[in-house]
């Protein structure tokens, strides 16, 4: 573990008043002087990044202008997960707001797959459209573009994915990893860009602080999409986190109410596993219109209506989640020498294709390989492709792109269409192209620790300063701690489905302890144990305070990653 100079850090801890454990945090995520920390703690709308630095963006921001003035009517076509639904609701309501006529549409994911869509450029058309606004899809939509085109309408992308070798011939195509695009920041999600061109639109209008009302959108489909929370990224999601908290519109707040969340304490974590399930159910299951529709609600009693179809979707759901993950592992371990096969790929002519994202990513989880779930949907295999951490396997796809009808994505998360006749071919390629990429260093899971402290360390200003750190997330993950000779007091117990909660103590400074999924190491903490390491995040305890905490402080809860 290479650890900052002491002097470096004894530097830090005096110049922005801070302990010598966070100063040392800060040093190893690279801020080390007082401008790097005012900037990570006090995110300002002032260091977000020129819209017009976006290649196309010019063009775009002066034809939407062009066309509001003018009276033309807008389509805004959006992806059918929370990063495109929210992106389109975001168009949506900032286009009627700025004056124009407007309409928006999510594809049938089942019917009309991922991407821009015929019957989506065709319902346009009826609509009358002139400019027809892609959001979190479109960069590969060659051929949809030019049959948009072709109806007499100008297209504008919103995207962020990978971009093939050939772009499609829109007016203009927005997406900062286009290569050779100038912009700075290369990790916005879909709904991000959307954002800087209406930023840049609203500029142009003289209107700009306008454009921050919509900052709720960026932060649900940024957290959402799980890009690094640094950077912009960083910026736009701690400022709408602080609008969802202080004043949420009324269908952010139908859905926070009907998944029993407390409002005005809403975390990226919650956003992850709480929210964005029940926007994405509606998708994966029928018809994500419905989460637009959501969104842009203005009226609280029907947003409660729209949120409740939402929570019930999940639950159908998370049933079908269920199934298909107890038949994937059973297939998974009967089908692959789960020692040696470098990846997993899966397909079920019955799996319902809607889930079959979200059961790749737990398999990834599981067996901590790159992972393919894949239905029969019209006569080919369709499915999604998850990743482990540092492993790109939009770049595996591409090696064995022969072998496929189609994909799509970016490094840890792609779409996928296979002939059914390919699949054997295609599974042992992919297997190929995963086991030549694999590292040694990428195939162990890994524990960064950043800095060992002391539980006397973990002051009520100690909690409110890591409170600071927030919004967590890749690129900007809660701080990992180590602590040595600890003492378990009490009786550590099994709560919940299998998770470890027992107490420690060091020095006389006692703290509770829960390690979620961790029960099987109950043997290893037997009362009155004490030479225990662990490894921890620092969490607050809202749930359980102690009664010795003075009112107002937070409570520390140690939440266990590892344990010797």
């Amino acid at each position: 573990m290479d650890l900052p100079a002491a002097e470096a850090v004894a530097h830090l801890s005096r110049e922005i008043s801070v302990p010598e454990p966070i100063a040392r945090i800060l040093l190893f995520r690279g801020i080390d002087d007082y401008d790097k920390a005012k900037a990570y703690f006090r995110p300002s709308l002032d260091d977000l990044h020129d819209p017009f630095l976006m290649g196309g963006m010019e063009v775009a921001a002066t034809r939407i202008i062009d066309g509001i003035r003018q009276g033309e009517k807008f389509f805004v076509f959006g992806d059918y997960d929370v990063d495109g639904t929210n992106g389109a609701s975001m168009l949506y309501l900032f286009l009627r707001d700025a004056g124009a006529t407007v309409e928006f549409y999510t594809p049938d994911r089942i019917k009309e797959g991922y991407g821009i869509s015929r019957q989506g450029i065709d319902r346009a058309k009826e609509s009358g459209v002139n400019i027809f606004l892609s959001i979190d899809c479109g960069i590969t939509a060659i051929e949809q573009v030019e049959y948009a085109k072709g109806l007499g309408m100008d297209v504008i992308i919103c995207d962020h994915h990978e971009p093939g070798e050939i772009l499609p011939d829109a007016l203009a195509v927005l997406d900062p990893i286009i290569p050779g695009d100038r912009y700075p920041f290369k990790s916005l999600c879909g709904c991000g860009v959307g954002f800087k061109l209406i930023q840049a639109v609203a500029r142009r209008l003289g209107k700009e602080s306008m454009v921050f009302s919509y900052l709720d959108f960026v932060t649900l489909a940024s957290t959402a999409d799980i890009v690094p929370l640094i950077n912009e990224n960083r910026i736009l999601t701690r400022l709408g986190l602080e609008a969802i908290n202080s004043n949420p519109r009324p269908g952010i707040r139908a859905l926070i109410d009907v998944a029993g969340l407390r409002p005005g304490q809403i975390t990226t974590g919650q956003i992850v596993f709480v929210l964005a399930p029940r926007i994405n159910a509606v998708g994966r299951l029928g018809d994500a219109m419905r989460a637009v529709k959501l969104m842009t609600c203005t009226d609280p009693d029907e947003a409660t209506e729209l949120a409740r179809v939402l929570e019930e979707e999940n639950k159908n759901r998370r049933k079908i989640d269920e199934d298909t993950f107890a038949e994937a592992q059973l297939l998974a371990e009967s089908l692959f020498d789960l020692e040696a096969d470098a990846a997993l790929v899966l397909h079920e002519e019955h799996w319902h294709p809607g889930v079959v994202g979200i059961v790749a990513s737990r398999m990834v989880e599981k067996y901590y390989k790159p992972s393919i779930m894949m239905a029969t949907v019209d006569g080919v295999a369709k499915g999604s492709a998850r990743s482990i951490s540092g492993f790109d396997v939009y770049q595996a796809l591409k090696r064995c792109e022969e072998k496929i009808i189609q994909f799509g994505g970016h490094k840890y998360a792609a779409g996928l269409t296979v002939e059914l006749d390919k699949l054997d071919e295609f599974r042992a390629a992919f297997n190929h192209a995963v086991r030549e990429m694999m590292t040694e260093e990428l195939r162990t899971p890994e524990i960064k620790i950043e800095v060992e402290i002391s539980l006397a360390d973990v002051t009520p200003r100690f909690m409110r300063i890591l409170r600071e750190f927030a919004p967590f997330g890749p690129g900007n993950m809660r701080p990992v701690f180590l602590a040595r000779h600890l003492e378990v007091v009490g009786s550590p117990r099994i709560v919940g489905k299998n998770h470890l909660r027992f107490k420690v103590r060091q020095n006389g400074t006692v703290i509770d302890a829960i390690g979620f999924g961790l029960g099987d190491l109950l043997s290893r903490v037997p009362t009155g144990r004490r030479d225990l390491e662990c490894v921890f995040t620092v969490e607050e305890n809202d749930w359980n305070p102690a009664p010795t905490v003075r009112p107002g402080d937070p409570v520390p809860q140690l939440k266990i990653k590892d344990l010797r």
